[in-house]
């Protein structure tokens, strides 16, 4: 099944529900660490949506759907993407560890390794930080991979929903051909 915008605008949250278990999923969770701005926020959903993501998982003191701009930058994506909100994102990291989940952070740390060299295991969990500050030093120290994107301008760093694109796509370009 696949909406256009107007469509996925106007379906209601009720009528998702019922179809989310149709809709094929990849092994692959988004984890949002305090990203605050409620416009990525959005755009996170819809880029969940694209990736075919089994879930984001929204973590500290954010804002969550139902919510009028994260609504407008998701196109209406939040009502078909299943989503979780953690107080602390070392508990979700826990949760998510228990279940077998390799965790994998998109920043630039001493441990990061060029995204185009890593590999994966399944299911991943794809963690993004903050625009200001990045993944928090506590939630790098408890994560198994740290890939970051070479950058070759002035600038040290893309916007976090650019880079989470780029290495999502990455990774499903990566485990797809294993797993279908």
């Amino acid at each position: 099944m696949k909406l256009n915008s107007h469509q996925i605008r106007a379906s209601n949250v009720g009528e998702s529900q019922k179809l989310l278990t149709k809709i094929k999923r990849n092994p692959l969770v988004l984890i949002l660490d305090n990203v605050l701005d409620t416009y990525n926020i959005g755009s996170f959903f819809r880029l969940a949506d694209a990736l075919g993501a089994q879930k984001i998982y929204l973590c500290g003191p954010v804002v969550t759907p139902p919510n009028i701009k994260i609504h407008r930058a998701s196109i209406g994506t939040w009502k078909w993407i299943d989503w979780q909100q953690f107080e602390s994102t070392l508990d979700c990291l826990r949760q998510l560890k228990q279940q077998g989940y390799q965790i994998v952070a998109c920043e630039q740390d001493k441990r990061s390794v060029d995204y185009r060299l890593a590999k994966y295991k399944t299911p991943i969990a794809l963690i993004a930080g903050s625009e200001s500050f990045g993944i928090s030093p506590q939630v790098l120290k408890e994560v198994d991979k740290v890939v970051e994107i070479p950058m070759y301008g002035i600038n040290i760093s893309l916007n976090v929903l650019v880079a989470t694109s780029i290495i999502g796509y990455d990774i499903l370009s990566k485990i797809l051909p294993k797993i279908r």
